[in-house]
């Protein structure tokens, strides 16, 4: 506000006030807004306070752990919210603790199968004091998903070059020692000492052909005859081959198949072989005596709209599991049972699963194992319905 002298009517000099506009008061940062803008953002966002209270939690966060959200989360103890993630647990107390904290780092969801990228941060005052943290994190299981792919391309180009050599050069010899044994059996039919090392000859040679036959199979690219299928048939189908394989025993197998099972798009004859080796392992962890449950659901698979756009929409899929009760796969084993020549059986050629897991691959599907030591093992075995899916892709 200022004062101006003007003069009046009759000459004398008056005091004029003229308003000026008031200074605006500086604008107040908006809450609500950033909250919203955490809550909108597509990477998952968890903080904490100093004292472990959960401060904030989006709905990505709540996605990614397979948690229920509930209003009264926040201001409870982070570790009570997520209980069910233990792994996250350890690597959120540490925050405080640790003199680097993790930049860009992975982390495995064993119990959801899933793998997160994370970034976890310290929240300082204006004093540069701790208050509390922050974890942001990237749902990578996809991802994780098409780099494997494209390792196993690599290594299906290198065995296949490997393979072409060689095949050739062993299946001809080994043919020959299987005669000639079985020849030189009949030639020596009075000496039993005789008779029992040709027939270990014998069977050698048949399970190194085995093995080359095996190896061919597995570098030589899937051709798919695609049409529908039905798979209650592709599991009917499974079980009997997988009883020719190996003796069943008392092993008892229960299949529970949802009602109304969409037919699928793929290839009977080899979705079969995935079903029947899968059962013929878990008949051979039995040992003849146990029981093997196989199910099938039809549900749907959220895309990650950050691979595809911002119009994906949920993928349907057919979820198999093929459940035994047999002594487990060793946990150090678990991450490694798809590679090639890897194998846990003193007979085992190592390409069973690795065959397995590229008949699916090829259907654009995924194969998954969780395996508890003394309690058994599930294989779940997850297919588009349609083929062509934007799933994976």
């Amino acid at each position: 506000m200022s004062e101006t002298h003007r003069p009046d009517a009759r000459g004398r000099r008056t005091l004029t006030r003229t308003d000026r506009p008031a200074t605006r008061p500086a604008t107040v940062p908006d809450d609500r807004f950033f909250r919203q803008i955490v809550r909108s953002m597509r990477n998952g966002v968890i903080a904490f306070r100093r004292d472990g209270t959960l401060a904030l939690m989006n709905d990505e966060a709540y996605r990614i752990f397979g948690l229920t959200k509930s209003d009264a989360d926040v201001g409870r103890a982070f570790a009570e919210v997520i209980s069910e993630r233990p792994v996250v647990i350890r690597e959120l107390a540490g925050a405080f603790d640790l003199s680097h904290l993790p930049n860009r780092a992975e982390l495995r969801l064993p119990d959801l199968q899933r793998v997160i990228g994370y970034t976890l941060s310290q929240v300082k005052d204006e004093q540069g004091n701790p208050i509390g943290a922050v974890m942001f994190f990237k749902d990578l299981t996809q991802v994780e998903q098409l780099e494997e792919r494209e390792r196993l391309r690599d290594r299906l180009a290198a065995l296949g070059e490997m393979a072409a050599g060689i095949a050739h050069e062993l299946k001809n010899p080994l043919a020959g020692i299987e005669v000639m044994a079985g020849l030189l059996r009949r030639q020596v039919p009075e000496s039993k000492d005789a008779q029992s090392l040709l027939a270990d000859i014998m069977s050698e040679a048949k399970l190194a052909n085995q093995i080359v036959v095996e190896m061919l199979e597995f570098v030589r690219p899937i051709r798919l005859q695609v049409e529908q299928t039905d798979l209650a048939a592709v599991l009917r189908q499974s079980i009997t081959l997988a009883e020719s394989k190996v003796k069943r025993g008392a092993v008892q197998v229960r299949v529970d198949l949802a009602d109304r099972l969409p037919m699928i798009d793929g290839d009977l004859n080899q979705l079969s072989q995935v079903f029947s080796n899968l059962l013929t392992n878990a008949f051979e962890a039995l040992e003849g005596a146990g029981h093997v449950t196989v199910t099938a659901i039809q549900t749907a698979i959220e895309v990650d709209p950050a691979m595809v756009g911002m119009d994906a929409t949920a993928t349907p899929v057919v979820v198999v599991d093929v459940l035994d009760d047999g002594p487990g796969v060793p946990g150090e084993a678990t991450d490694k049972i798809f590679d090639p020549f890897f194998t846990t059986k003193p007979q085992g050629s190592g390409l069973g699963l690795a065959i397995v897991r590229k008949i699916v691959d090829a259907h654009d599907g995924r194969i998954d194992v969780n395996s508890v030591a003394g309690r058994g093992t599930c294989f779940r075995v997850t297919l588009p319905v349609a083929s062509a899916s934007v799933w994976f892709k």
